[in-house]
């Protein structure tokens, strides 16, 4: 990155690796948050409040963090020190910031206060400091114009909290250097960090911009009497299959929060942002949620208690029409496309799906009627449809009439797009088939669409020619697979017969990958868990890195495996093994589960992608031919010997009339590797 004098001139340039120490100012539940992620990977902090107990508390939180994220296994008692070690508190301003690369604002989300801050800040840090402000809401370039170099400065909005929360909003301001920007992405990925970029200073950035206009319409539904709180709250979390009812999560962040992003949103984007009274009342009365133990719900008395069966298609319409507007909007101004928001949007609040798919599954056409009926109706400045949302029902949808993600389809790998999917990445490269479980925001969980979409990646991986071995792999370093996405399940009800099907459909599924005639390598890395582990049965070699945790938990839910565990896990580790694994629920170490016969190779985590990678590139070069019929005849022998003996030789036989068996014999002969080309 470019750094320049406070004239403008060429100073010298500063890369991610230059940057070593971190300065994060306030140490309350976002500052320490962040402080703690920038110690974990490997920087230096200052941490800085005003008094010494604050800053003293923000520590100890710390401390306590590490501790239990060591007792979880997630990392080791010597990573943990080191960490807290990485540390320092400080009270004087000047102190804090010797020798800062980055300065991380964290303070009040006022922009008095924040002016103020930077006022000072700007005396003491050094001139080649980049700095960023962790404001969800307020503007970035009004900010950036109190200090005398705003081309380095830049939003950097991390989610609460911040140890937990994938997503970093990354905020260009009028004034941001793209180099700036590159070095905060860069700084945001060191930090296990997904960065999505916001290319223009726009009130509530992505995440907000979406979540508070959806708060505010739910409380206008309510406040106009055409529906209530629980109505609004089953349709939102058991129709629409969001984390939470709209009135639950208000509760759980904060009325007030909102309310005040809100409130910007209102003085600087218009009349469309006008808060609800509903809102108001209860933001004077000081029932702010949780946090004061009522708000929305009363949390003295058993908090929100949510029907399942209470949903509205009216409801979920009119919520689904304000947000794509919003989704539109950002569009419209250049904001962010429709990649970027739902990326966002997924892992900062958790959709199962993000904003702009979901609108094109429901229909642009009709939202865009929704909102023509309202707008009619009331004269209401919120629900009139912008000019980027009717230009994108004439398009087919924001994803150009699929909702695939464009820029999910090329293979993270390098290799070529197979088929572009919403929940998978599926590539091809150097002949392997590498499907990738697209969903870190949700650790990987199976859902519906999820199993519809395996179930085609794998016949079409299946019929290629090209592809010689499968690679079975989830996003991200957390999770394999959590197992199976019950939220979006449950939003569907609980019928017996529907869950009676979708078992089938998962045995189907797994049953696919088992049944190719391509030998399949399961790489699990993080959790694998429940339907995750039921997948990585299904697989015929299945690697591990040290850190994975696998387990079926079904019965502590008072479940079953359904999607072929009670099967095929016995054939691996024996019956025995198996009813110890699902009848315990426990959650077992790699190393264990090696022991017991179902990895067949555990890597410390550094050495994971490349053993994986290896083992697949290892089957993709054997004889295809024999390949398929080695598994066709073990699999017809399960049970039924001569069966399996009966497919083995006429496998055997087959093979002896083909160009793979001469290779082979000659490249041994020769001493040589063999070429096999499946003929």
């Amino acid at each position: 990155m470019e750094t320049f004098n406070h004239d403008g001139s060429d100073r010298f340039r500063m890369q991610l690796e230059d940057v070593q120490r971190v300065t994060v100012l306030g140490a309350g539940n976002m500052g320490h948050g962040i402080a703690e992620v920038a110690a974990l990977a490997g920087y230096d902090v200052a941490l800085r409040d005003i008094e010494e107990e604050f800053v003293q508390d923000g520590y100890d939180q710390i401390e306590w963090s590490l501790g239990k994220l060591a007792e979880k296994d997630r990392i080791g008692e010597e990573e943990a020190e080191a960490a807290l070690d990485r540390v320092e508190t400080v009270v004087d301003l000047e102190d804090s910031l010797v020798d800062a690369d980055v300065v991380i604002e964290v303070v009040p989300e006022k922009m008095a206060i924040k002016k103020d801050v930077y006022d000072e800040v700007v005396e003491y840090a050094p001139d080649e400091a980049v700095f960023v402000t962790n404001t969800s809401s307020l503007s970035i370039t009004e900010l950036s114009e109190v200090i005398d170099r705003p081309e380095r400065f830049c939003g950097m909005h991390f989610f609460n909290p911040p140890v937990r929360m994938d997503l970093v909003e990354v905020i260009s301001g009028k004034h941001t250097s793209e180099d700036t920007l590159e070095l905060i992405e860069g700084l945001a990925e060191s930090m296990g960090k997904t960065p999505v970029r916001v290319r223009k200073d726009s009130p509530g950035f992505i995440v907000n911009r979406i979540l508070v206009p959806l708060m505010n319409e739910a409380a206008w539904i309510v406040e106009s009497g055409d529906a209530d709180i629980e109505t609004v709250d089953s349709t939102t979390k058991f129709d629409m299959g969001l984390p939470m009812g709209s009135f639950e999560l208000a509760d759980q962040v904060g009325i007030d929060v909102g309310y005040h992003v809100l409130e910007y949103m209102h003085e600087t984007l218009g009349e469309a942002y006008r808060p609800c009274p509903l809102l108001v009342e209860k933001v004077e009365a000081e029932e702010l949620g949780k946090k004061t133990g009522s708000g929305f719900y009363d949390y003295e008395n058993g908090g929100a208690q949510i029907p399942s069966d209470a949903v509205d298609a009216d409801v979920r319409q009119r919520l689904l029409a304000v947000m794509a507007n919003e989704v539109a909007g950002l569009v419209g101004n250049d904001v962010a496309d429709p990649p970027a928001i739902d990326r966002a949007v997924m892992l900062g609040a958790g959709f199962p799906d993000g904003p702009a798919k979901l609108a094109d599954s429901e229909g642009l056409d009709e939202l865009v009627d929704v909102l023509d009926d309202l707008h009619e109706e009331t004269g209401e400045a919120r629900y009139e449809a912008t000019d980027s949302l009717r230009e994108a029902a004439e398009a087919g949808g924001f994803h150009g009439g699929n909702g695939a993600d464009a820029e999910g389809a090329d293979g993270e790998d390098g290799g070529d797009a197979f088929a572009a999917y919403d929940t998978l990445t599926v590539a091809v490269e150097d002949r392997i088939g590498h499907i990738e479980i697209d969903r870190p925001h949700r650790m990987n969980t199976i859902s519906g669409e999820l199993l519809d979409e395996l179930a085609d990646a794998i016949d079409r991986l299946d019929a290629d020619d090209e592809v010689r071995a499968i690679l079975l792999s989830g996003a991200g370093d957390r999770a394999f697979s959590a197992g199976a996405d019950v939220q979006s399940m449950a939003a569907g009800g609980a019928d017996p017969i529907d869950a009676v099907e979708l078992s089938r459909q998962g045995q189907q599924t797994f049953g696919k990958l088992e049944a190719s005639d391509k030998p399949v390598v399961a790489a699990i890395d993080g959790y694998c868990l429940g339907g995750g582990m039921e997948l990585a049965t299904a697989a015929d070699l299945r690697v591990a890195s040290e850190r994975s945790e696998l387990g079926q938990p079904e019965h502590n839910l008072g479940l079953l495996p359904g999607w072929g565990g009670t099967q095929r896990l016995a054939r691996i580790v024996g019956e025995g093994r198996a009813k110890e694994i699902i009848f315990t629920a426990e959650r077992y170490e790699a190393e264990t589960l090696a022991e017991y016969g179902f990895l067949n190779d555990v890597v410390p985590a550094d050495e994971f992608d490349e053993r994986a990678w290896d083992l697949a590139e290892q089957l993709a070069s054997g004889p295809p031919i024999a390949q398929k019929y080695t598994k066709r005849a073990m699999h017809a022998g399960r049970g039924d010997d001569a069966a399996g003996l009966e497919v083995e030789a006429m496998g055997f036989g087959h093979v002896m009339n083909t160009d793979d068996l001469m290779e082979g014999v000659t490249a041994f002969m020769g001493d040589d590797e063999p070429e096999f080309e499946g003929k």
